[in-house]
């Protein structure tokens, strides 16, 4: 099988790794996927998910306040309480705008701890961390921006979100469906979508067009990329997962590469 990934030494960056992933595990890797480097935004994944094992044990609830008054969690994590990308003061109501925001991940991390009567990272640790054996992540600040990890964990995370084990696959179906419908607003580095679907952490394919993922990619594709030139997607349908980290932060040099590798992975696995 001829392995999209080997496209990653084209590309204009010093360092990178990747691995393409099933339900069972890795399909493919390249590079040194024991790696450690920042993840930047890909750390809100995490952070989402081990919000999701918290409401699920009943730590958390969606519509609990939190954040901007009349913010709940479930505005936090969908980005649409009103709080900016950074600061503290909200710039719409609750519930108006998709606005995506650090600040409000750092509020829902504040959330997570009190309720938790623990760090939002040793909660990470001991709710998805520890039982995915990603020995090589770490939460090492902000809660929006400050994970580091590797291929090979993330490829770990990456096939827990195809077969869920530590949430129940309904849990999971709601995190990677659109909440607060037809909000419009702006994906960082892409621009403007209307609308702009969002999950539970999630970013959510929808229509949008042009996108980072692969153009003939399932709608329901849902993941996340990070500024320091990471991504991870997952396509459903397709039953595919692709993991990129980079040395490189994000900039007009990667959604054009990152758009081309993943319809070649998908054309690629599709026939496997």
């Amino acid at each position: 099988m001829r392995s999209p990934l080997r496209a990653l030494a084209s590309w204009p960056v010093d360092r990178a790794a990747g691995a393409v992933v099933g339900p069972r595990g890795s399909l493919d890797r390249v590079g040194d996927t024991g790696w450690t480097t920042r993840i930047a935004s890909l750390t809100k994944l995490l952070v989402a998910y081990a919000c999701l094992v918290a409401l699920e044990e009943g730590t958390l609830a969606l519509d609990q306040p939190a954040g901007p008054v009349g913010s709940t969690v479930r505005h936090l994590l969908a980005h649409a309480s009103g709080l900016p990308f950074e600061g503290s003061e909200p710039i719409a109501r609750p519930g108006q705008r998709r606005i995506y925001s650090n600040t409000g991940f750092e509020r829902l991390g504040e959330t997570l701890a009190s309720a938790a009567d623990m760090s939002v990272a040793t909660y990470l640790a001991e709710a998805v961390v520890g039982p995915l054996r990603m020995g090589d992540t770490e939460l090492r600040g902000s809660p929006a921006k400050d994970g580091w990890s590797t291929v090979e964990d993330l490829g770990r995370f990456a096939t827990e979100l195809l077969e869920p084990t530590l949430v129940t696959p309904g849990t999971l179906d709601e995190a990677t469906s659109e909440q607060f419908l037809g909000l419009a607003g702006v994906v960082p580095g892409f621009g403007s979508y209307d609308p702009n679907p969002w999950g539970l952490g999630f970013e959510l394919k929808g229509t949008k067009s042009p996108h980072w993922t692969a153009p003939e990619g399932s709608p329901r594709t849902f993941g996340h990329f990070g500024g320091s030139g990471t991504f991870l997607w997952v396509d459903p349908d397709a039953r595919l997962a692709c993991v990129v980290l980079t040395d490189r932060d994000f900039g007009e040099w990667a959604p054009p590469l990152w758009s081309s590798l993943s319809s070649a992975v998908l054309t690629e696995h599709a026939q496997a």
